[in-house]
């Protein structure tokens, strides 16, 4: 299992339109990938998921990530994060 973590800095947190890439995003992977913050979860893989998490600016969220792909999966995602929140 991989993990990191990431402090949001978009002005908005995670709304649904950068959910909605990071969803496709965390859907190109096999492995299974935990969204963690402030004590609430959810399936980076499924939007309703992810909105119910409530993730807002400042906020510091960990990112699970456990399968096959795991390496590869951590290294898109953290990507992805600097570049979209």
């Amino acid at each position: 299992m991989r993990t990191f973590e990431y402090t949001v800095c978009d002005e908005l947190g995670l709304h649904a339109r950068p959910a909605g890439r990071l969803v496709r995003c965390a859907k190109s992977f096999l492995s299974r990938i935990r969204v963690i913050c402030n004590g609430k979860s959810g399936d980076a893989k499924r939007l309703i998921g992810l909105m119910k998490i409530e993730i807002k600016k400042g906020e510091r969220v960990l990112f699970e990530i456990n399968g096959d792909d795991e390496k590869a999966a951590e290294e898109k995602l953290q990507r992805f994060c600097r570049d979209n929140l």
